[in-house]
């Protein structure tokens, strides 16, 4: 049952329930044509750009992108500098990306929503692990990088 406890499956589910929740319920709300796509589209390529650049980072340090292993390294360089999770951030920009692209306002809570799911099930767990593993190390990361952004 651990493979389908991922981050991707809690992407995925929240972006259908978007797509969906902007189907189903318009009520003629709208975020209002091209600029909306426009915003859209940068908040997806930025998230699909953040994800690359963490799972690169991951991949040179030799170390797993699959939240329930331990960790063989502590990764601090590249876009590790600026965010703890910048693949879970890009994970919430593409949502927010979609549904601004879906034209979904009544699917906005769902960012937080992902987001405090994402944090609770994958985040707390995963910096535990980091915690036990590297101690010293770690607590300085997590002094000077924030969680988030």
């Amino acid at each position: 049952m651990k493979w389908i406890d991922m981050p991707p499956v809690w992407l995925l589910a929240a972006a259908i329930a978007a797509w969906f929740i902007g189907q189903a319920a318009p009520l003629r709300l709208s975020f209002g044509g091209a600029w909306a796509e426009f915003a859209g589209g940068i908040f997806i390529g930025g998230g699909l750009i953040l994800m690359l650049l963490a799972v690169t980072e991951m991949r040179k340090r030799r170390t797993t992108i699959i939240p329930h292993r331990d960790a063989d390294a502590l990764v601090t360089s590249g876009i590790f500098k600026r965010s703890r999770n910048p693949i879970y951030l890009g994970d919430a920009l593409l949502l927010l990306g979609l549904i601004l692209r879906w034209d979904a306002p009544l699917a906005l809570p769902l960012v937080p929503i992902f987001v405090w799911i994402i944090e609770r099930r994958f985040i707390i767990p995963e910096e535990g692990r980091l915690r036990t593993k590297f101690r010293q190390d770690f607590h300085r990361y997590s002094e000077k990088t924030r969680r988030w952004v």
